[in-house]
């Protein structure tokens, strides 16, 4: 029986001498473990489809098998603007892991579909720490730990509010902050806008990099502090990435 499923590979696992195991984050089907038989032979009409980033429609034999086997791939966008340039590539591998993890606590079929559509925007090359940031805040959501940002988190004044507190997870007004760090006003209204913002409708993005900074600031003091996850690559990026372009 062919079984055909729409997703995109999210990692893969090296399987005896030319086959791979890889996992896909599935549309309609969640997150599952497909063998590709023989894929890492440069003959093999797998060898191409079967790695990481690879979005498409996937032809699945289920017959007599734990695991699925990869017949072919109908590739829908193999993302190659990202696969050319380093940062893209390590924010958009991020994107992956980070999505896998939040599936894995809420399986909702939004997270896939908010994937795809940062994944998209990357390759379209719109800025990809920003839609990386969108993403993050989004994703607090299906965690369970999103922030008020509609409110002072301590009096529910809606007006005056002057920063945001991981801590004490969300916007304070200025009679109830106390020796928190103070946010730049457009780092606080970009992150009330990234929650409701459709991402496939942005047209354009223009932020300043002290601006982006605060937003990487927030947003890491808040997963760290609430989230448990642990990302190999955002760690990677912080220490290798990001340092880097603070430095420079």
């Amino acid at each position: 029986m062919i079984k055909k499923i729409e997703g995109i590979i999210v990692s893969t696992v090296d399987y005896k001498e030319n086959s791979k195991v890889i996992n896909i984050l599935t549309k309609d089907n969640g997150l599952i473990g497909v063998f590709a038989n023989g894929c890492r032979k440069l003959k093999s009409k797998l060898s191409a489809t079967s790695s990481v980033l690879t979005y498409g429609i996937f032809h699945l034999s289920t017959r007599n098998r734990k695991l699925a086997n990869l017949i072919e791939v109908d590739v829908i966008d193999n993302f190659k603007n990202i696969k050319k340039d380093l940062n893209k590539m390590n924010y958009s591998v991020y994107l992956l892991e980070l999505s896998v993890q939040v599936y894995r606590h809420d399986s909702n079929s939004n997270i896939y579909n908010l994937l795809i559509s940062g994944l998209k925007k990357i390759d379209n090359n719109f800025d990809y720490q920003i839609i990386s940031y969108i993403i993050e805040l989004k994703l607090l959501v299906y965690l369970g730990i999103k922030p008020i940002v509609d409110k002072c988190v301590n009096c529910g004044n809606k007006n005056d509010i002057v920063t945001i507190s991981s801590y004490k997870g969300g916007y304070l007004c200025k009679k109830c902050i106390g020796n928190e760090k103070i946010y730049n006003i457009k780092t606080l209204k970009l992150i009330r806008m990234f929650y409701y913002v459709d991402l496939d409708k942005i047209s354009k993005i223009n932020i300043s990099d002290n601006i982006k900074k605060e937003l990487n600031l927030f947003i890491n003091d808040y997963y760290e502090r609430y989230s448990g996850l642990y990302l190999k690559t955002k760690e990677f990026i912080e220490k290798y990435i990001n340092l880097g372009n603070i430095s420079s």
